[in-house]
C-alpha cells in the first residue's frame, strides 16, 4: 500500500472516532508519549517494541496534523526538500549542518 493511502486510512480511522475535533494539546501528549516508548525500546534493545512505537508515533503525528489542518505529507517533502542538498558532517552520530560548522 502506498504511503499516502495509509495517511488516507488513517485519517478516516480518526475521524470515526471523532479525533478529528478533540484537543491537540492532548495529541501532543501522546506524540510525546509515544516518541518516549520509541527511546526506551530503543534503549533496552527491544526491537519489536520499538518497531511498534515508530509506526504510532507517525499515527499520532496523522492525528496531530489532522486536527491542526496541516497537510502531513507537504511538511514530509518540505523538511526533505531544505535537507536533500545540506552539506555539513557527521559527529559523533549527529549530523551538524555546514553553517552550524563555520
Amino acid at each position: 500500500m502506498k504511503y499516502s493511502e495509509m495517511i488516507k486510512r488513517v485519517q478516516s480511522w480518526a475521524k470515526e472516532r471523532g479525533l478529528d475535533k478533540t484537543d491537540p494539546h492532548a495529541q501532543g501528549l501522546k506524540i510525546a508519549e509515544e516518541m518516549g516508548e520509541m527511546f526506551q525500546a530503543f534503549l533496552k534493545g527491544r526491537k519489536e517494541d520499538e518497531l511498534d512505537a515508530v509506526g504510532d508515533l507517525q499515527v499520532t503525528l496523522i492525528i496531530y496534523c489532522l486536527q491542526r489542518g496541516i497537510n502531513y505529507e507537504k511538511c514530509l517533502a518540505d523538511a526533505y526538500s531544505v535537507i536533500e542538498n545540506r552539506k555539513g558532517k557527521t559527529v559523533d552520530g549527529i549530523f551538524i549542518k555546514q553553517e552550524d560548522i563555520e
